[in-house]
């Protein structure tokens, strides 16, 4: 299971799962909606792979509510859905920092009422205040990573240390080498590798970023956010662009595999929950942020889950060798150097779409 990727594994019925993005009709999502008022049913949306048996058998037995978990691949699809209707479907949903922002300004977020929840304290200071999202108002941190390059050092020639990489060795990496289908994070590597911000709203800048994708797209397998996984693992990949919890849960499965946030910078994504003002069970999406919050809950997630927690008090309750694992928990020099996704202009939105288009259709 990863962070992105669009496969769940049912949990003897805990567990339901929808098809995100696409296969759906707004008739059918607003079906869905007006069936799920039940206030012993907890409808969330989520990324796959952010929860398991354990973890919902567990909530259900310490709260009496069954946990129906349907999963999106990316924060537009997910956007998507909750503008056509699902909104109304679900009481949390996990949305990345910028989506939350986003969706803020849409009127789609309730306000939190900080007085029914438990834990907060326990976050790192750098997540109490966030800046997409100051006191918390509208959302809960629940993960954190960065995005970077995973790579078979046996394989390699040399190994990365930066984006150039990928330009520079793309004789070698031709058509073993996949990137995130995700527009914000490739045009933002590109605009990284080139000094411009991940959040850059320059038309120049955003210009020459795709072009100088256009000069290794022959060389791209694959824009894919999960489907890497096997083919690194056995070798037919040498280099794919992921997240590093992603990267964290593969790199044990071969001694050959190895995980770099790049030096020039990187995206720092976080992932949240909310509540939407059209929850059909609000009582039930507090007691599902509250029993997340747990430090000892906190601590099993990024153990059976590979998360890095936002909680310090569940960081020092996991074993040394996790909290010394830099690709969950990156030094504070890698973190310096990275930075958070912000919504952009809707101008800007559309230039994006217009060039990731040409770009995976090429």
């Amino acid at each position: 299971m990863t962070r992105r990727q669009f496969l769940q594994t049912s949990a003897a019925g805990a567990i339901a799962s929808s098809a995100s993005g696409c296969g759906w009709t707004l008739a059918e999502v607003q079906t869905q909606a007006s069936s799920r008022v039940s206030s012993d049913t907890l409808y969330i949306y989520t990324w796959a792979g952010y929860t398991d048996r354990d973890l919902l058998d567990r909530f259900s037995q310490e709260t009496g509510l069954k946990v129906v978990a349907d999963v999106f691949d990316s924060n537009e699809s997910m956007l998507a859905r909750v503008q056509a209707g699902g909104a109304g479907a679900y009481s949390v949903i996990y949305p990345s920092e910028y989506m939350v922002q986003k969706m803020v300004e849409l009127g789609l977020l309730a306000e939190l009422d900080h007085s029914l929840l438990v834990g907060l304290e326990d976050l790192f200071p750098q997540f109490q205040n966030p800046a997409h999202d100051p006191d918390s108002k509208y959302s809960i941190p629940i993960s954190w990573g960065t995005t970077g390059l995973i790579y078979n050092r046996k394989l390699l020639d040399s190994e990365p240390e930066d984006w150039d990489y990928i330009w520079e060795n793309q004789d070698q990496l031709a058509k073993r080498m996949t990137l995130v289908n995700d527009v914000r994070e490739v045009m933002g590597a590109s605009l990284r590798r080139l000094g411009h911000s991940y959040n850059s709203t320059d038309p120049e800048h955003i210009r020459r970023a795709y072009e100088e994708l256009v000069k290794i797209r022959p060389a791209i397998a694959s824009f894919t956010t999960d489907a890497w996984r096997p083919q690194i693992i056995v070798g037919d990949l040498l280099l794919a662009m992921c997240y590093s919890s992603d990267a964290a849960e593969v790199m044990p499965e071969n001694e050959d595999l190895a995980y770099i946030t790049p030096d020039s910078g990187s995206s720092l994504w976080i992932d949240t929950l909310v509540i939407p003002k059209s929850a059909p069970n609000p009582d039930g999406a507090y007691q599902w942020i509250n029993f997340m919050l747990q430090p000892d809950v906190a601590a099993q997630i990024v153990e059976r889950l590979s998360f890095a927690t936002p909680s310090r008090v569940a960081f020092r309750k996991l074993p040394k060798e996790l909290r010394n694992d830099r690709a969950l928990f990156p030094p504070e020099s890698v973190i310096a150097r990275s930075e958070t996704l912000s919504p952009l202009p809707p101008e800007i939105n559309a230039l994006f779409d217009r060039y990731w288009t040409r770009l995976t259709s090429g």
